[in-house]
């Protein structure tokens, strides 16, 4: 199944209805949710269908659509379904549209600090992990089985990298 937001051959494999709504299947295909999780958030309150079938079918809209692909994405970020709820209905509390946007806006700021700090160990870990990958490429050639694995601290194909990463040494070393 494709990851969150997917839409290419997702879209082609579900059955397509003629008032545009989308079933639970649907949403769970489109987002790369589990039916589950998507029944899972109507029953926690952050998901609405906008209707039901004559078989009692769960019918959304689009607009329910991206508030689940919000979610996934949320979800993916790191955040509590506590916290993503409270984000949902901070405008709900509020009695105009400047407090309303004073609230989202104050929520939304220890998220995008937090995202702003994942960010920087993602992009140093990936860095670390291409390094690490690109040294154990040149192992990937090795012949050499006497002293194996401790001799590997003191190859001189390691040597030519200059200083290992930290996971390099964690994993290798």
């Amino acid at each position: 199944m494709e990851g969150p937001g997917a839409s290419g051959s997702a879209a082609a494999e579900r059955r397509e209805r003629t008032d545009g709504l989308l079933t639970t299947g649907d949403m769970a295909l489109l987002t790369g949710n589990t039916l589950r999780t998507v029944r899972f958030y109507e029953e926690a309150g952050i998901l609405c269908p906008d209707r039901r079938s004559a078989g009692g079918h769960r019918l959304f809209g689009s607009r329910e659509l991206e508030r689940l692909r919000f979610i996934t994405d949320m979800r993916a970020a790191g955040l509590s379904l506590d916290e993503i709820r409270g984000l949902l209905e901070t405008k709900e509390g509020a009695s105009s549209g400047r407090q309303a946007a004073a609230a989202v806006v104050a929520a939304m700021e220890p998220q995008i600090a937090a995202l702003d700090e994942k960010i920087e160990v993602f992009t140093r870990l990936k860095a670390e992990l291409v390094r690490t990958r690109e040294i154990l490429d040149e192992c990937l050639e090795c012949k050499k089985l006497r002293g194996y694995p401790g001799a590997c601290e003191r190859c001189e194909l390691v040597a030519e990298h200059g200083p290992p990463p930290p996971s390099f040494r964690v994993l290798w070393l």
